[in-house]
């Protein structure tokens, strides 16, 4: 649960997100496991510009290692809502993003995630260190200090 809300101005990454039809549930607002839809397409397109374009999405570099959802206030069909994100963590196999699901208009925050995303190497199916141009290229794109 999310003691306290972040602050939207420590967001770089946004990304806006279509609400379909089918995303709605019987009680008409957006089903919760479609949450996590829009949290990976901006998990997807935050990782484009940190790596400024230059990834393979063929090719795994990291996965899901652990993920919690806050639900602040529903989602209704026709609102909306972009998602920020940014990296909060980085360790030496792993880092952490924040994602906000956020009302365009009002910039009211309706749902916050923390992802521990885990490097890993697809070829012997196990985590590893994150390589020094991801590394690198998080520390650029969220101006995070160097230790």
């Amino acid at each position: 649960m999310v003691k306290d809300l972040p602050n939207l101005a420590d967001f770089r990454h946004s990304q806006e997100v279509q609400i379909r039809f089918n995303d709605i549930d019987i009680l008409g607002h957006v089903n919760n496991i479609v949450y996590f839809a829009f949290y990976d397409l901006a998990k997807a397109r935050f990782l484009e510009a940190v790596r400024k374009g230059n990834i393979d999405f063929r090719r795994v570099e990291c996965v899901i290692a652990d993920i919690h959802n806050t639900f602040i206030k529903q989602i209704r069909f026709g609102d909306e809502i972009e998602v920020k994100t940014r990296c909060t963590r980085l360790g030496e196999h792993s880092f952490t993003l924040q994602q906000c699901i956020v009302e365009i208009p009002t910039q009211e925050i309706r749902s916050v995630c923390e992802t521990v995303m885990v490097c890993f190497d697809p070829d012997t199916g196990r985590s590893t260190a994150m390589t020094p141009e991801l590394r690198a290229a998080l520390i650029e794109y969220e101006r995070l200090p160097v230790d």
